[in-house]
C-alpha cells in the first residue's frame, strides 16, 4: 500500500501495510534513527514523534493514520551544530545519563514549550508524564527544560 508522509518537512512515499507501526516506518524507511523502539506498547515515551503539534508514541500508532499529517523527529529540531534549544539545555545540564530516553523527552518537552512556553513544573511534570526514564536524573530532566523554555522566550 502507497502512503505519503511528511517527515522534518520532507514529503515521503512509503510502500508498507497500513498497520505497519510508525516508528518502523520512520526508523527505516525515512532514516530517522533517533526515534527509538522502547517498549513497544506507547507505554514508555521512547518512541515519542510529534503529529501535528502532538507528541504521540510512534510504536502504538499504524502508519496509514498518519497518511497527509505532518511528523516531527528529534532530527527535524535541530542538529550538532545548531541545536534546538532544548537539545543545548539537556547537555549543559546533564539530564541524559545514558540518553536513550532523552529523544522522546525532548520531544514531548518540545510539543509542551511550543503551546505553553511559560510551563511551570505541574506542567512540565504532566507533559511527560508517559516518558519513562530508568537512569534517575528526573531533577535534572525539569531543570533542563525550565532552561530551554527560558531561551526560547527571548
Amino acid at each position: 500500500m502507497g502512503i505519503r508522509i511528511t517527515v522534518n518537512g520532507r514529503a515521503h512515499a512509503v510502500v508498507a501495510d497500513g498497520e505497519t507501526p510508525l516508528l518502523y516506518v520512520l526508523r527505516n524507511d525515512a532514516g530517522c534513527k533517533g526515534v527509538r523502539y522502547g517498549c513497544g506498547v506507547g507505554q514508555c515515551g521512547t518512541c515519542t514523534v510529534i503529529i501535528d503539534g502532538k507528541p504521540v508514541q510512534s510504536c502504538d500508532v499504524p502508519v496509514s493514520a498518519v497518511a497527509g499529517k505532518s511528523i516531527t523527529t528529534i532530527e527535524g529540531i535541530g542538529s550538532a551544530d545548531h541545536p534546538h534549544p532544548l537539545q543545548r539545555a539537556f547537555v549543559e545540564e546533564q539530564a541524559a545519563q545514558c540518553g536513550y530516553c532523552a529523544t522522546g523527552i525532548i520531544m514531548s518537552a518540545k510539543a509542551l514549550l511550543d503551546v505553553n512556553p511559560n510551563a511551570g513544573d505541574k506542567d512540565i511534570r504532566a507533559a511527560l508524564a508517559k516518558n519513562l526514564c530508568r537512569c534517575g536524573t528526573h531533577q535534572r530532566i525539569l531543570r533542563a527544560v525550565k532552561r530551554a523554555a527560558t531561551e526560547m522566550r527571548k
